[in-house]
């Protein structure tokens, strides 16, 4: 059984998620069933994915109960109008086959398009909360200004910041202000996108300590206190993803990692203040 994290709503959200980016629709339902057979139970899609009918699928079909699953899905760009977020919201519900999500989230916040405002958006998924279709909302990709904004204009602090965090990219200011605001931090790109796994520190450590480099990453993103959404279609890593908790880590090795920070040059993803997508 995976740990958990307490989020500001009550409930709890698995520490461990799978993630489903860029898992093409006809091999998602296959890769979901693999994870949840793996022991995952926190999966992690989007409607920007393409892949929501897949994943539902898979959930569908298992032997798992649905309120043993954490399933988390997120706003397209193209849909932070009221009434654009609304339908698709519905549509999401019905691609994924169930009556609620556990997490619905703002992808972006895209600050430079609808006029910059993305609090009223939030105000619909307040709703969302409310009516009990979505038993935890919150954001992906918000600044700390971004938060502020959402703290200062609505009701419901957000559950989950889900921003790009890695050893390249330790992304401080962020989880901080997240921290600080009782939003748990979710990291996606976990491993770098792979790029971080090949650096000479993760490798020393993991040969050292007879792990992979993957769960030396992984490890230091729990010992941070991190939610992580590793994606993988191979079983193997699938697998070795989730003995991630016994990693013993020194602190000396938890800050060797740390220390691989390059800021913004370590950045892979978009900047949420530019990120105009649509």
């Amino acid at each position: 059984m995976t740990k958990t994290l307490t989020m500001n709503t009550g409930a709890t959200i698995p520490v461990l998620g799978y993630g489903t980016y860029k898992i093409a629709p006809a091999d998602a339902a296959a890769a979901v069933t693999m994870a949840l057979d793996a022991g995952y139970r926190h999966i992690d899609t989007a409607q920007m994915y393409g892949n929501e009918a897949e994943v539902g699928e898979a959930i569908e079909a298992s032997s798992i109960d649905r309120g043993d699953i954490f399933l988390t899905t997120k706003l397209n760009n193209t849909n932070h109008l009221a009434k654009d977020a609304r339908a698709s919201f519905a549509q999401s519900l019905e691609d994924l086959r169930t009556d609620y999500v556990d997490l619905f989230l703002i992808h972006w916040p895209l600050p430079t398009l609808y006029d910059g405002d993305f609090l009223s958006t939030w105000k619909v998924l307040e709703e969302f909360y409310a009516d009990g279709r979505a038993k935890a909302i919150g954001v992906s990709n918000f600044l700390p200004e971004h938060i502020d904004v959402l703290l200062e204009g609505s009701e419901v602090v957000p559950a989950i910041n889900q921003i790009e965090v890695h050893p390249y990219f330790t992304n401080e200011d962020s989880r901080a202000r997240n921290t600080e605001a009782g939003i748990i931090n979710q990291a996606w790109s976990p491993l770098g996108r792979a790029a971080v796994l090949t650096d000479p520190v993760i490798e020393e450590i993991a040969e050292r300590i007879g792990v992979t480099p993957a769960q030396v990453v992984l490890a230091w993103h729990l010992n941070r206190g991190d939610v992580v959404i590793p994606k993988s279609v191979t079983p193997s890593r699938v697998a070795s993803n989730m003995d991630i908790f016994d990693v013993p880590l020194t602190e000396a090795d938890h800050e060797r990692i740390t220390a691989l920070n390059r800021g913004e040059d370590g950045r892979q993803g978009s900047n949420p203040a530019t990120m105009d997508r649509l």
